[in-house]
């Protein structure tokens, strides 16, 4: 039985899960006191029960005083505007066990009763079972842990938003310490797109790091970010490699290159499970991209003796020479083209030279090739380390050691820094390594390593950037959340602004950690993406604390308000504020930086300058 302790008033209106509450004359006003402790009547976001029968059915206030009154009601109010609004969001029995959903209505004059904190005890209080994973502790109730439901949190997607400051990456830190908590969770895997290199510090002892451009300095646990050139797809391969095609006829030609290429290699060195008649332009098989396009600048802007010389003109090449007599035939094996002379068309010259016949019209993708081939910054996908094909497309090391690394490692995130990635080909970069593993896992969806028997979680940082627009990164992750649950793999999308991440992404995500966020059309997202109907629960964004979250949907029994345990102060990622200005002991020689602090007086911008130039925060020496 509820006790008179615990009651608030009757139930006057009811519109599907939408149910308005008058408060009775003896309702308790401001605190409340229930087994000694205090409790707010009729806060925004608290929760009330409504007793009927053996069952008892759960709701969040939503809306307090004169906006929560009927409007048939208005006229007469004997006692004030006392009335609460509340959304049903599930329902428990008397035993303790909770479900979301209703099976049944109140109807009018059913009692509304106060929450205790052992009724909350009974719906979240579950941490001796595995599947519950402590983040947190509920705001307003520290005895009572935040739970989340690993199987659902993986499997059904998840969103943590927040705008800058509000402690997002702190709560990313968090969630990925908990769930890959090797005493619980000994086989949990999860990989990290990290844009801006945050995460490195906070997950170092748990995690494996991939990085373009690797700091490679005594102690470092950095390893090289490779990505395959001949894993990619043929669209994503031309959007990198080739750029933009002039007419249809000029990219079948290349579709057809490469089919050839890859072909030449699969005869050279077979590989299981594909063979030449299954072969098709997309099977990540080994070819040497330098070879190919070596002999298309050839076709492209060769020359060649078209008087007086036998044989077809490709043995007649028009080759010019250096200063000691030497043909300037370049070198595939470092993107060196060669160098033709110029046409003749004297017919009085003996050496009369011409363009090679039937000359094919992929003069700038071949140009634009040439050179990222000789930029370092690509060399993480063109020269791939052992990935590299040789020129008959033979190769060190296959994919299936790449996927060991990403996840098949003794540890359980691997993190992949993509802050050395070149900014024009960002999103097809993130699109082509998500389709990679989607593939793989899919393909092995029914094996040891598939996603059926061990999921993966992809944790998308900064994901406004790259999903808010039609490119390669979009479409695998709408398919991801779409059809990745079948197959194990899950997806946490994390942004600072939500309302730039395509909706059809946000609305397939089964729970939110919302921090705070003060942006108005950044809230809507959120409120419109979440199953239940609480715009009172998300009008309270905008006063969050930092580090505090409203979590809510299917990985949480009800929704709730979280503060969130952040780890020690040196497991935290590099995302905090710089310093501006800070008190200091100015005997004290480790002093603070920022703006409080006296410049020395010869600054090192050599060093600056060597950064810069190294495109990364990792130099090998100090210029004196």
């Amino acid at each position: 039985m509820e006790t008179k302790s615990t009651f608030l008033g009757t139930i006057q209106d009811v519109v599907g899960t939408t149910v308005s509450v008058s408060l009775g004359s003896t309702a308790p006003s401001g605190l409340a006191y229930v087994d000694g402790e205090g409790y707010r009547i009729g806060q925004i976001g608290s929760f009330v029960k409504i007793p009927i029968g053996y069952v008892d059915l759960f709701g969040i206030v939503t809306q307090v005083g004169a906006s929560a009154v009927p409007e048939n009601q208005i006229a007469s109010q004997p006692y004030g505007y006392r009335w609460i609004k509340i959304q049903l969001i599930g329902e428990g029995q008397r035993n303790g066990s909770f479900q979301r959903g209703i099976s049944q209505y109140p109807t009018i004059s059913d009692e509304v009763h106060l929450v205790s904190e052992a009724d909350l005890k009974n719906i979240y209080g579950q941490p001796d079972k595995p599947y519950f994973v402590k983040i947190g502790h509920i705001a307003g109730a520290e005895s009572i842990p935040a739970l989340i439901d690993i199987n659902k949190l993986i499997t059904r997607h998840s969103a943590v938003v927040g705008t800058t400051g509000s402690g997002k990456s702190t709560t990313v830190a968090s969630i990925l310490n908990a769930i890959s908590d090797p005493k619980r969770y000994p086989s949990s895997r999860t990989i990290v797109f990290d844009l801006h290199g945050e995460y490195a510090q906070a997950l170092k002892d748990r995690a494996n790091i991939f990085k373009v451009n690797a700091d490679k300095t005594e102690g470092s646990i950095e390893k090289d970010l490779f990505i395959p050139f001949w894993a990619l797809n043929f669209e994503e391969l031309c959007k990198i490699s080739f750029g933009i095609f002039s007419d249809e006829k000029a990219e079948n030609i290349m579709l057809e290159r490469i089919s050839l290429a890859k072909l030449e290699s699969l005869k050279t060195y077979p590989k299981k499970g594909v063979d030449t008649d299954n072969l098709n332009v997309d099977s990540p098989i080994p070819f040497s991209l330098k070879e190919l396009w070596y002999n298309l600048y050839i076709e492209c802007f060769a020359t060649y003796y078209s008087k007086n010389r036998g044989g077809v003109p490709l043995d007649n090449l028009a080759y010019e020479t250096d200063s000691s007599g030497t043909l300037l035939k370049g070198k595939p094996e470092i993107a060196i083209p060669p160098v033709f002379k110029k046409p003749k068309n004297d017919k009085d010259d003996d050496e009369k030279i011409n363009y090679l016949p039937g000359t094919l019209n992929l003069g700038q993708q071949i140009l634009s090739l040439g050179a990222k081939l000789r930029l370092p910054r690509f060399d993480f996908l063109f020269k791939p380390g052992e990935w590299t094909p040789d020129q008959d497309g033979k190769t060190i090391k296959d994919l299936d050691s790449l996927f060991k690394d990403w996840i098949g490692s003794d540890k359980p995130i691997t993190i992949l820094d993509l802050s050395g990635v070149p900014i024009t080909i960002l999103n097809t970069i993130i699109g082509a390594l998500l389709r990679i593993i989607y593939d793989g896992l899919f393909w092995a969806r029914n094996l040891s390593q598939g996603g059926r028997n061990r999921p993966l979680l992809l944790l998308m940082e900064e994901a406004h950037n790259y999903l808010n627009s039609e490119g390669s990164a979009l479409s695998i992750v709408q398919k991801i959340v779409k059809e990745g649950r079948k197959y194990g793999i899950g997806a946490m999308i994390v942004s600072q602004r939500p309302s730039e991440v395509n909706s059809t992404i946000l609305s397939q995500c089964g729970t939110f950690f919302a921090l705070r966020l003060a942006n108005a059309t950044d809230r809507g997202h959120i409120t419109s993406a979440v199953t239940d109907n609480l715009e009172g629960l998300t009008s309270m964004l905008p006063i969050l604390r930092t580090g505090e979250a409203i979590i809510l949907g299917e990985a949480v029994k009800l929704p709730m308000r979280t503060l969130i345990d952040a780890p020690p102060k040196d497991k935290r990622p590099d995302s905090q504020d710089p310093i501006i200005y800070d008190e200091f002991d100015e005997n004290f020689s480790n002093q603070p930086g920022g703006w409080g602090i006296k410049m020395e007086e010869n600054p090192n911008f050599e060093e600056f300058l060597e950064a810069w130039r190294a495109q990364s925060p990792f130099i090998d020496r100090i210029v004196k």
